[in-house]
Formats: structure tokens, C-alpha cells, sequence
């Protein structure tokens, strides 16, 4: 079974609750999406395989290590995921960047894809799927369908706040995929609203509502 982490952090912590607080400005919001998720993207790249190198320092040669292996992608599940991609890139400047387009129909709660534009060598790629929320589980695991189809064996998922429904179900649906959370939050509402949870992300980061 693969992992599950939560990373409890307190400078992470710390910016979760005031991103959890409504009068957070969309400024604010916005921003400390892209700060957890940059201190998250450390943590979930913790075991990247590396090598050896020498380097020519001013003083003498050093042995270094650098990153090996597999290369990586960063995948938004749109339109919220993409809050969290500009701080990834900052630290991980070489990774394509693909995007699944899925939208949670608001009677069924059920996942409904409308665009899908991934790197054209995805298979060969770490794969990191990015959404701020992992509510009911159902865009996670059909996005995660998604790179499967295409090939895709190694996939890790990162999500600012959980729940144990959408833990479970992605963990039932994709039990080789790792996931990292900042939170793992009571429960679902009836209206499948993460509780406490934050609201929806898309709207508090985009400004929407």
C-alpha cells in the first residue's frame, strides 16, 4: 500500500490557517497556496532518485549529488490545481507541466472531463497531480485514470487539504499512488464540502465568488 503523509509542518501550519480563514483576502489566498505548496513539493520529493557527481568548486573538486532517473511533470487538475503549479516549477524549473480538465457535477458529485493536454512523453515521467482539495476522491481518481491509460506507472498525489472519504477512494482506485496533505480534515458535508475544510478553492483563488 502506498503512503500516506500529512505534512505537519508549522510553517505550513501556520499558513494553513490563515488560509482557512474567510476573510482571507483572493490576494492572500492565492499566495499561500503557492507558499504550502512549495513547502509540500519538498517533502513529496523527498525520495527522488540522484548521482554522483564531481564539481569544480573555487577551492577544490566536490562530490555532489543530482538528481537521476526518472524525469518529472507536474499535473494541475483544473482549474484550483493550478494555483499550486507556479510554486513547484520555481523549485523544479525542468518539469512539463500537462493538465486534466474535470469539473464535479452538482448533482451526482461525480467527476465530468472536459479537457485533457498532457506532455507527450508523460509514461516516462515522476507525475505529480496537484489539486488544493481531495473531497470525495472522484477528480483525483479519474485524473489519475487518465495518466494510466496513457502509461503512466509512477504517480504521486499532492492536495493542500483531505478528507478520509477521498483518501479511501483513492486509495481503493490507485493503491500504488502516494499521497501528500497539508490537513486531513473531519469529514464531507451533504453537499461532499470538505468540513472545516476552506470552501472551494477555485473560487477563493481565482476570485470568482
Amino acid at each position: 500500500m502506498a503512503i500516506v503523509k500529512v505534512i505537519n509542518h508549522p510553517l505550513i501550519q501556520h499558513k494553513l490557517a490563515i488560509l482557512r480563514n474567510k476573510k482571507t483576502s483572493v490576494k492572500e489566498f492565492r499566495e499561500l497556496i503557492g507558499e504550502i505548496s512549495g513547502l509540500m513539493c519538498y517533502e513529496a520529493t523527498r525520495n527522488l532518485p540522484t548521482r554522483e557527481v564531481e564539481v569544480q568548486t573555487p577551492v577544490a573538486m566536490a562530490k555532489c549529488r543530482v538528481l537521476a532517473g526518472k524525469k518529472l511533470a507536474i499535473v494541475p487538475i483544473l482549474r484550483a490545481g493550478l494555483g499550486m503549479v507556479d510554486a513547484m516549477v520555481d523549485l523544479i524549473p525542468s518539469a512539463k507541466i500537462g493538465h486534466i480538465g474535470l469539473y464535479r457535477d452538482p448533482e451526482t458529485h461525480k467527476p465530468v472531463e472536459y479537457y485533457c493536454k498532457l506532455p507527450e512523453d508523460i509514461e516516462n515521467r515522476q507525475v505529480f497531480v496537484v489539486d488544493p482539495m481531495l473531497a470525495t476522491g472522484g477528480s483525483a481518481v479519474a485524473a489519475i485514470d487518465f495518466l494510466k491509460a496513457r502509461g503512466c506507472k509512477h504517480i504521486i498525489m499532492m492536495n493542500i487539504i483531505g478528507c478520509p472519504e477521498g483518501v479511501k477512494a483513492v486509495q481503493e482506485a490507485h493503491p500504488d499512488v502516494d499521497i501528500y496533505m497539508a490537513a486531513c480534515d473531519e469529514k464531507l458535508n451533504e453537499h461532499a464540502y470538505i468540513i472545516p475544510g476552506l470552501g472551494d478553492a477555485g473560487d477563493r483563488i481565482f476570485g470568482t465568488k
